[in-house]
């Protein structure tokens, strides 16, 4: 899926499943230093293909996180393999992984990852009350939110801070 050999994400659009699904293997690398993050590059174009996963090195674990739909996450193990050639559909689209190309990333490798949440978003729609927004790593010293901007990636890392509870809502995971 996504051009990419042997990834096979489960997608999700609630905060509860999607923590639980993930909650035994976050708890395994709380403690642990983010070595790096790699981010599909559109070699053409120089920049992030915010279509891909964003993939957070923590040692011999990675984590990969995408966005899709306005809701959707999923949270896979292992399963890119960034030696890898990328064949974004049969479009031609040249494709590699790039380390720590965001000011995001950048801020928080070397840090040690101390909890895990998935951000939802509370909404007045009866159709759908919360909506999932985004996987939140805060580190020593830094926040990294994976968050979802619309059917892609986006990447955040505004200081840690209270969520206002009538809009937002934090589900720890590890």
């Amino acid at each position: 899926m996504l051009g990419i050999e042997g990834y096979d994400p489960q997608w999700h659009h609630d905060a509860d499943v999607l923590a639980a699904a993930h909650r035994h293997r976050f708890s395994r690398i709380i403690g642990r230093e983010l070595l790096a993050g790699w981010l599909m590059w559109d070699v053409s174009e120089r920049g992030w293909f915010a279509d891909g996963p964003v993939v957070l090195g923590f040692g011999d674990t990675n984590v990969e996180i995408t966005h899709r739909k306005f809701d959707e996450c999923a949270i896979t193990w292992d399963q890119v393999d960034m030696s890898a050639p990328i064949d974004w559909y049969g479009t031609g689209i040249q494709l590699d992984w790039r380390a720590d190309p965001h000011a995001a990333l950048r801020g928080a490798r070397g840090r040690v990852l101390r909890q895990v949440n998935v951000v939802e978003r509370i909404t007045p729609a009866e159709w759908r009350p919360r909506m999932l927004h985004a996987v939140e790593f805060l580190f020593e010293g830094a926040r990294l939110a994976v968050y979802n901007a619309m059917d892609e990636n986006g990447l955040d890392a505004l200081p840690e801070a209270d969520l206002p509870v009538t809009s937002w809502r934090r589900v720890r995971v590890a």
